[in-house]
């Protein structure tokens, strides 16, 4: 029997796959429920989040290792979460339930409602007398209408677990830049928007005070080395005020600093031509099927594909898409299908371009390029008798990284497809 364990896979170029647990500098959060499953809360912003179509995706596998010690793959889904979708602020139940009674810092004072208490992003359990409204296991922080910072940090936003008696404000180290409340689970820091470091800009009629909270590790030396067992943390908090009317903050930012770039270096990258069985392209042709006979006029439906590559900004372009006789593509007598990246303008049956999206099933259709033409046979230009033999097909593609300047996108004439 495999063992299985659970990954994400990263969308970086490599397709690297990483362990399931909790990653704060990656926005990952990971908590496990009663009845044995894990849920798990990814940062819009986070690593392994990425924005394409309208969308926010995360690839999602389940990996396990088969008898010879082997990782495989069983199964993965991308999941989504359209971009224009409001996201709440109260945080989720189990942010709230991981928290123990004796661990619970008051998150306000008393007397306070449900909604209230949530509206501050903290959790609200009615049947606490003393603590009702309390920090969940995560980082809470808002802005006061009097002009103070309140950031609540719990010790399990990483893991192995941050160390607490650590954590400290990046530029304040001046009186009254030090913690609040703290206990075994949590620090809580509150201090005004003018002290401790907080920096200060205008952007229109905005009022913008930005912090950072950082963790310090405790880094171990010997004779021949250096290690640490400690997390990385450092996390960046902005608070937004209008100048103009009421002193209500308009919004509240909280966000770990951004990934790095992702790594780009030379190597092999493989495409693939092969043939669907229909038009639903759920099927292919295999080696053993060839040659596949048709009926003149039959619909011959073709996929080129870029091959084990997880980046969402690499578009596949073709530029030229012909047939030969024979298995050369450089052969004299040939017939054109795509040009330039679009259907040949001088066939009677022109080929026609199939659009990709989301809906269509594929992990990432810009991967895909997929064309329907319809079958023929090669024709003696001199005495005007069809040839026999086979007819081969042939493309010519490149990948496209697409970028704010390029969006990788094939222009057609018009009443031609477009891809």
């Amino acid at each position: 029997m495999s063992e299985c364990k659970q990954t994400l896979l990263n969308s970086d170029t490599e397709g690297k796959a990483h362990a399931l647990q909790n990653d704060s500098g990656c926005g990952l959060f990971v908590s496990g429920n009663p009845d044995g499953s894990r849920k798990v809360s990814v940062s819009y912003a986070g690593c392994y989040v990425f924005e394409w179509d309208h969308n926010y995706l995360i690839l999602v596998g389940l990996e396990g290792t088969d008898a010879a010690g082997q990782k495989v793959l069983h199964e993965e889904t991308l999941l989504r979460c359209p971009v224009d979708l409001p996201a709440l602020d109260a945080p989720s139940s189990s942010v709230c339930s991981a928290v123990p009674s004796h661990d619970r810092l008051p998150c306000t004072s008393l007397p306070i409602s449900q909604r209230d208490c949530e509206a501050r992003g903290c959790c609200y359990d009615p049947r606490d007398r003393v603590k009702p409204c309390y920090f969940g296991n995560t980082v809470t922080a808002h802005c006061t209408p009097d002009g103070q910072f309140s950031i609540a940090v719990s010790r399990d936003v990483t893991l192995p677990p941050v160390a607490l008696d650590s954590v400290q404000l990046a530029n304040g180290h001046s009186t009254g830049c030090v913690p609040v409340l703290t206990n075994n689970a949590f620090v809580v820091y509150q201090f005004p928007l003018s002290a401790c470091g907080t920096t200060f800009q205008m952007i229109g009629d905005q009022a913008i005070y930005e912090n950072e909270l950082v963790a310090s590790r405790d880094v171990k030396t010997g004779s021949l080395g250096s290690v640490t067992r400690d997390s990385i943390f450092r996390l960046h908090v902005r608070c937004s005020y209008s100048i103009s009317g009421s002193s209500i903050p308009l919004s509240v930012q909280v966000f770990t600093l951004p990934p790095l770039p992702a790594v780009s270096q030379p190597g092999p990258l493989s495409l693939e031509l092969r043939v669907a069985t229909d038009g639903s392209y759920t099927s292919y042709y295999t080696d053993s099927d060839y040659p596949v006979v048709k009926t003149l006029r039959d619909p011959l439906h073709a996929e080129v594909k870029i091959l084990r590559r997880t980046d969402p900004d690499l578009i596949l372009v073709l530029h030229h898409c012909w047939a030969t006789p024979s298995t050369n593509p450089q052969q004299q007598l040939q017939w054109p299908i795509l040009v330039d990246g679009c259907p040949y303008a001088g066939d009677n049956y022109q080929t026609q371009l199939m659009p990709l999206s989301f809906t269509s099933g594929l992990l990432f259709p810009s991967h895909y390029q997929r064309f329907t033409l319809y079958t023929f046979t090669f024709v003696d230009s001199t005495f005007q008798e069809k040839l026999s033999g086979l007819v081969y097909l042939h493309c010519s593609a490149s990948v496209c990284h697409r970028s704010a300047k390029d969006s990788c996108i094939t222009s057609c004439p018009p009443g031609v497809n477009e891809k």
